[in-house]
């Protein structure tokens, strides 16, 4: 049978609706799957507000109006969401309120526990009015990677090229351009950001201010100077402008050279290094195979982003525990601790997973075996484990649950957000 050129257009018409419908449709991650980098909203904002505890905060998102108007837009964390700051892995209180962070973020998981609020689908699309413009608050808000402008461009192999500065009483303009740090790129837009005597400089291991560059001749007192394509890394903030622009963006810090940049990394891993062996390690659950009288054997995928250093620890035939948590990654049940309600037992393998890992996950397994396992170990649930040579340390009252299903106690609640 002949089938008629009308109805096999208008057929083939349809289906490509469908598949552009269903490639423009934002993708919401689903338990126990490490979602695509590349599916993630991406966009950049002033760090404004943040609660670590809850692993939330709020960015004031660059849109295409009156930056200073634009209201502070809430996000939260993913379990295995990742903050990168100064180019090495970060804890959300290790980075400053007025930041500049690069956002990659999704719908939220499960809009039922999200700990901020839930916009409408197409709430990026519309239009903020009173200037603001459009794309300012995404619904995108479940955050897969923060980053800081170095971090950002140390992953992308991006440099900022120095042009040309204007100065006078230590403060000023830098005229600038973010490209690839091989090849450049001719088509760079110039960017003008603002410095002051507040903007540190980093050459090997000093930190200088501006009046040192001037002192020793690097820098003019006053006027103009070219600066040649100078390449450096810098961080970014925002400081209101009396000259009618709303967003400029102020230099902060300035790292001139590979050893400045490699000591600010080494500096926050090791605080973070610190960190997580006091708050223990974060996985989540692929498998449980149960035994008789509470015996259990636990295969985690543990978490991504974090020092090598910290997963060496997980070695065959090591004693260990692990503790349910929140997707807030608290502890629950921790009023005495989180070790006295967490399994204890030995790390029975460390499996090196095939392929490259995703971003969020660590492509390292373990199996770990307990004579008395928990409730909240479960497949697809949210753990953190402890190696025994860790220390044991207590966590503070605003880190943990007294009950773990509980997803209401927080500290705040999620009613310090405005209403959408």
């Amino acid at each position: 049978m002949t089938r008629c050129p009308f109805v096999l257009g208008c057929s083939l018409l349809i289906l490509g609706w469908c598949a552009a419908s269903a490639a423009d449709q934002p993708f919401r991650p689903e338990a126990g799957k490490f979602p695509s980098l590349e599916k993630a909203q991406s966009y950049r904002g002033e760090l404004i507000f943040v609660d670590h505890a809850n692993r939330r905060g709020s960015i004031r998102v660059q849109g295409s109006g009156m930056f200073f108007r634009n209201d502070p837009h809430p996000f939260a964390m993913l379990p295995y969401g990742l903050v990168r700051y100064h180019g090495a892995p970060a804890d959300l209180r290790d980075v400053p309120l007025g930041s500049v962070m690069h956002v990659h973020a999704f719908l939220p998981p499960d809009p039922k526990i999200s700990a901020v609020p839930v916009l409408p689908v197409d709430s990026g699309k519309q239009d903020a009015n009173h200037n603001r413009g459009a794309g300012i608050f995404p619904a995108q808000n479940h955050v897969l990677l923060l980053e800081d402008e170095p971090s950002h461009c140390q992953r992308q192999g991006l440099t900022w090229k120095l042009k040309e500065l204007e100065i006078k009483s230590q403060a000023g303009m830098i005229i600038a351009t973010r490209e690839p740090k091989k090849g450049g790129d001719p088509k760079a837009i110039e960017e003008k950001l603002t410095f002051d005597a507040a903007t540190r400089i980093w050459r090997g291991r000093e930190c200088l201010g501006i009046e040192d560059l001037i002192t020793d001749g690097t820098w003019p007192a006053g006027g103009k100077k070219a600066l040649n394509g100078q390449s450096v890394l810098i961080g970014l903030t925002w400081k209101p402008t009396p000259d009618g622009i709303f967003t400029r963006f102020h230099i902060s810090d300035i790292w001139l050279d590979d050893t400045a940049n490699q000591r600010a990394a080494h500096n926050q891993a090791e605080t973070h290094k610190a960190f997580i062996r006091s708050r223990w390690m974060a996985a989540w659950i692929d498998h449980v195979e149960y035994g008789k009288f509470g015996r259990a054997t636990v295969t985690a995928t543990l978490f991504g982003g974090m020092d090598p250093s910290l997963y060496a620890d997980f070695t065959k035939g090591s004693p260990a525990l692990m503790n349910a948590v929140a997707n807030t990654l608290k502890h629950t049940h921790g009023a005495y601790g989180p070790a006295h309600m967490a399994s204890k037992g030995t790390i029975i393998d460390v499996i090196k997973l095939p392929g490259e890992a995703p971003l969020g996950s660590s492509g390292l397994q373990i199996r770990f075996e307990t004579d008395l396992i928990i409730e909240g170990i479960r497949p697809t649930r949210v753990v953190r484990v402890r190696p025994a040579s860790w220390p044991q340390a207590q966590v503070p009252r605003e880190e943990y649950l007294n009950d773990g299903a509980n997803t209401e106690e927080r500290f705040p609640t999620p009613a310090i957000f405005p209403k959408y």
